[in-house]
């Protein structure tokens, strides 16, 4: 480990116990050494003791910077598994993260533009509207057209910090195989790979404009989700423009049944969006914790969902698109055999596994949870016994499809505070039944072939051609083929040759010396025997070369 690493290690354990965290730590073997580290040989005290535990947990993360803000953005969304003043602390790490002077972006900006701030925007707000891990946004009017937008300004000086925390997690994820009896098939440092390469994507703000062009055009005219337009001629790396959108946050339950939106059609159309996104488009936002999520003010009684930041999003191919549709209708089908022949199948386990014991670990995780209302089914216990059930089955971690499991982690936890009643599996279960259908059959067939019919308009001109090439590279694979049949039948021959001259040979040569042995001096009859015997032997000697 690096001298630098090291000095990172030591920065993350300080604040750690500077902030009493070690509250959070089971009593195991690891407390007495970070008790020892924090009254002993380091001296450090828990310095905000007049804190609460929450607050003492966000204000630690935001200190760690990006990678740990993110952290405790996925654990917000899990509030069953925190109690109140914890999650609540935790919320705010998704749009209320301690911005940076603005003053600092407002200078980033100009250098983005190339001109200053009055010649583009009007009404500028130089304290931003939120602030998050990554960048902040700030407020203003397009000269232009008069539109309000929101600017989106990179952190300054992020990338180094990103970097010297991923090259400490690539270092303590090369000693989990080694610390743990099943970590190499955790497959730690691919999956820190992945969460490396989504944090750096999200410093790229032409990438996120990207993004959110596409999945507004996926959704246009949609009345399920709404994007905001991207003014990309004002997006470079380190900016982005964007148009100002109004709505409720998702996690202000209070506020929506103000205004009288439909919770549980808002949470069922939750659902909808993300498999719409997974298995009809093949691209899904794969950020979608509550600050990143609104709803709109009109037609409350028909709400539509509004999405910003896309730094993130995921995709996947048909085979991962067929193989989860079909683990999932078996999941609500409660067909264990087949999720176990599947994940057999798949690759996902050793394909010695013994389907029938599989099936019964995966029945005694999965059934208790049918039948009963999300805010009934602990997930958490229901992960862990899957985890479980992997160790046993040597099952391994799938990096790709890591964000994908994140996402359905926020979906879940939106859920679960918009309609705590939400029927997930009837309210999905159609949706990918019909999926599945329309990969299959004429549907299947019709649309392969609007798919494909502008490709063979535009090579249809050339067919003749194709069809000529083809017949003469036919016929000269034909004689190619012709020639090496005669040269290998020709090959064979002079092998049998040889073979039966070699025999023969060695034959006289044998009969020669055994008639030599019989007599006392060289004979006419002896000699000859050994000479032919030579002469045949040399002649099949000369047909393998």
């Amino acid at each position: 480990m690096s001298f630098a690493e090291l000095r990172r290690l030591y920065h993350i354990i300080k604040i750690f116990l500077n902030y009493g965290l070690d509250e959070l730590i089971p009593r195991i073997r690891l407390t007495l050494p970070l008790r020892l580290w924090r009254r002993g040989l380091f001296w450090m005290p828990n310095r905000h003791k007049d804190r609460l535990l929450g607050e003492r947990l966000r204000l630690a993360l935001e200190q760690l910077g990006p990678v740990w803000i993110k952290f405790g953005q996925m654990m917000s969304t899990r509030r069953d598994l925190f109690p109140p003043h914890i999650a609540d602390q935790l919320a705010m790490l998704q749009d209320r993260v301690t911005p940076f002077d603005g003053k600092l972006a407002l200078k980033q900006i100009e250098r983005s533009l190339g001109a200053t701030v009055d010649t583009v925007f009007d009404d500028f707000e130089i304290v931003p509207l939120a602030s998050a891990s990554i960048a902040q946004v700030h407020t203003a009017t397009l000269k232009e057209n008069g539109r309000k937008v929101v600017i989106k300004v990179i952190r300054p000086d992020i990338l180094p910090v990103i970097k010297a925390d991923m090259r400490l997690i690539y270092r303590l994820a090369r000693w989990v195989p080694r610390l743990l009896p099943d970590g190499r098939r955790l497959r730690p440092q691919e999956v820190v790979a992945e969460y490396e390469k989504t944090l750096l994507d999200e410093l790229n703000l032409m990438r996120e404009a990207a993004n959110a062009i596409q999945l507004r055009r996926n959704f246009d005219n949609g009345k399920m989700l709404y994007v905001p337009e991207v003014y990309s001629d004002y997006c470079t790396e380190n900016m982005m423009v964007m148009e100002r959108i109004y709505g409720i946050p998702i996690s202000d339950v209070a506020a929506l049944e103000h205004h009288g939106v439909n919770l549980e059609l808002l949470a069922e159309r939750g659902v909808q969006v993300f498999f719409t996104q997974v298995f009809r488009d093949s691209f899904f936002h794969a950020d979608m914790h509550p600050g990143n999520i609104f709803v709109s003010f009109d037609h409350p009684e028909d709400p539509q969902y509004i999405a910003i930041d896309c730094g993130i999003v995921g995709s996947l191919n048909k085979a991962d698109k067929r193989y989860l549709a079909e683990n999932f209708i078996a999941f609500f089908n409660r067909d264990y055999r087949r999720v176990a022949e599947l994940h057999v199948d798949s690759g996902w386990v050793p394909h010695d596994t013994n389907v029938e014991d599989f099936e019964f670990a995966i029945r005694t995780v999965c059934e208790p949870i049918f039948e009963k209302p999300l805010a009934e089914i602990s997930f958490g216990h229901v992960l862990m016994n899957l985890f479980n059930t992997a160790r046993r089955f040597n099952m391994e971690v799938q990096p790709q499809l890591v964000l994908l499991q994140k996402t359905l982690l926020y979906v879940e936890g939106v859920g679960r505070q918009l309609y705590p009643q939400l029927d997930l599996w009837k309210t999905a279960k159609p949706f990918l039944e019909d999926w599945i259908k329309g990969q299959i059959g004429i549907p299947a067939i019709l649309r392969a072939l609007k798919e494909k019919a502008p490709y063979w308009a535009e090579k249809m001109p050339e067919l003749p051609e194709m069809v000529f090439e083809s017949l003469t590279h036919h016929k000269h694979l034909r004689h190619s083929v012709e020639r090496l049949t005669s040269d290998i039948k020709q090959e064979r021959r002079q092998q049998h040759q040889s073979r039966y001259l070699f025999g023969m040979g060695a034959t006289l040569i044998l009969s020669g010396t055994a008639v030599l042995v019989t007599r006392p001096t060289l004979d006419l009859l002896s000699a000859g025997l050994l000479a032919g015997g030579l002469v045949v032997w040399l002649t099949g000697w000369r047909k393998t070369k």
